[in-house]
């Protein structure tokens, strides 16, 4: 039995497309979740994982597979019924899962033949079953897995030809914002896997670089942190000689000996989001977390960094706290706190989280022409109806942070004070200049957007009155 589990191509990472940003190479990562189910998957089947953001294959020129398995992020799905359609075409049964199947069954059902939502680990085996017996069932409900009994992923079946490898130590995340549907899809529980499992994954990771996809890598609790400094400490003693990159809260800068076994165990960056630079805008999307203790991020920045860590702040533009000027004022507080890296990104209501329910009631939604619109739903579109900026402004706004930021004189002030504390220079200084690239297609991508957009206007007006 011949199985093929394909990524589809992500617009924003990709780098098959002719107008795509190269640097893009050093932020994509290999597909875990495939890689997670082909290691659940029994010998008998014959194993193809595709990326095609790495690489789209002719699909005519391959065998003929047996069963298809997709998964999709939001903005990935069209490609991904796109594939879809083809191999159905072929009488080839796809099965689908992922966040955005899960929380659009019904859409997803009408262009594959099933669907599993939820954490596939629990129902794979019985999916594939029926895969070879002939008789899948439309959907299969995934409960949340129990993480110490995850077999390691399979590495091996992908190809050289990623700066980051990729690996999984817990799921979940105690914090619950109202824009992420993290909560929604694996839950608030922590779950972690078991560390020496986590090591022996990490052997075999070809890659010298890795991206820890946890949501939440050290958690919010004592009893989380101090399963983190188990993990950190376990990495220093396998001398694995990789460098990492995770995922946390701010509070990772509280804790002098968390920073210091991570620095030691390999961590050479972290992606915290600070979503908001003020009190009002946390408050609205429930992340006070970030309040607590009447918390100095300037100070917590460097104390970060003081071990060679490189912070990638994240922060948000449309929320109903936001007005004009919002731009600049999340660039400067970025500049203000230190971070190597900025990351802003528009407010979009994803499926499944409750700011999209919240602006589904209040006819809030403007890109809703579904499937077709959630290729806009990138986190690089403003598709939302915003309180206070309209869509142009919303454009703007990004443009004036970005531009702000990532201006030449403000990246080398940063490749300057990197140098200077003998921090890593190449990571900071690509990011920022693909960062800086980006500005250009963001704008390409807003044009494109804004066009639709007016098309779609037009068509309506010029449908005729039924009386």
């Amino acid at each position: 039995m011949r199985l093929y589990l394909i990524n589809p191509s992500n617009p924003l990472v990709c780098i098959t497309s002719d107008n795509a940003n190269r640097l893009n190479r050093f932020r994509i990562w290999r597909p875990l979740g495939l890689m997670i189910l082909a290691g659940l998957t029994p010998p008998e089947w014959e194993i193809t994982i595709i990326d095609e953001n790495l690489k789209i294959p002719d699909y005519s020129a391959m065998p003929r597979p047996d069963l298809v398995g997709l998964t999709a992020f939001t903005s990935q799905v069209n490609r991904a019924y796109e594939v879809s359609a083809y191999f159905r075409n072929l009488g080839v049964p796809v099965v689908m899962g992922g966040i955005h199947a899960s929380m659009c069954m019904e859409e997803a059902l009408e262009r594959v033949d099933t669907v599993v939502k939820g954490e596939a680990e629990g129902v794979w085996a019985q999916v594939l079953y029926d895969a070879q017996n002939g008789g899948m069932k439309r959907s299969y409900v995934g409960e949340q897995a129990e993480m110490t009994e995850s077999p390691p992923a399979r590495h091996d079946l992908l190809p050289s030809g990623y700066f980051y490898g990729s690996i999984q130590t817990t799921r979940g995340c105690p914090l619950n914002c109202s824009f992420c549907s993290v909560s929604a899809f694996n839950g608030r529980g922590y779950r972690h896997r078991p560390i020496e499992n986590v090591v022996e994954e990490f052997k075999s990771i070809r890659e010298k670089n890795v991206l820890i996809v946890d949501d939440n890598l050290i958690g919010t609790r004592a009893e989380h942190i101090d399963r983190a400094k188990d993990l950190f400490r376990a990495l220093i003693r396998a001398n694995l000689r990789k460098t990492w990159i995770g995922q946390t809260t701010i509070n990772v800068a509280d804790d002098t000996e968390l920073l210091r076994l991570a620095a030691r165990a390999g961590c050479r960056g972290l992606f915290i989001g600070f979503e908001s630079p003020t009190p009002e805008g946390l408050a609205e999307i429930g992340k006070r977390f970030n309040l607590k203790n009447n918390r100095d991020f300037k100070a917590s920045v460097r104390r970060i960094q003081k071990f060679g860590i490189l912070v990638v702040g994240s922060f948000i533009i449309g929320l109903d706290t936001d007005e004009h000027g919002i731009g600049r004022r999340i660039a400067e507080a970025a500049n203000r706190y230190g971070v190597d890296i900025l990351n802003t990104l528009f407010l979009t209501p994803l499926p499944g989280t409750r700011l999209w329910k919240r602006l589904v009631s209040e006819g809030r939604i403007a890109a809703n022409v579904f499937p077709e619109d959630w290729r806009y739903y990138t986190l690089t579109l403003p598709v939302a109806k915003y309180r206070n900026l309209s869509c142009a402004d919303m454009a703007r706004e990004m443009d004036i942070c970005d531009r702000t930021f990532y201006s030449l004189p403000r990246i080398l002030r940063r490749v300057f004070s990197c140098i200077l504390h003998g921090h890593k220079l190449f990571t900071m200084l690509v990011s920022n200049l693909s960062y800086r690239y980006n500005i250009r297609l963001a704008r390409r991508m807003q044009r494109e957007y804004d066009l639709s957009r007016t098309q779609a206007s037009e068509a309506r007006q010029k449908q005729p009155v039924l009386l």
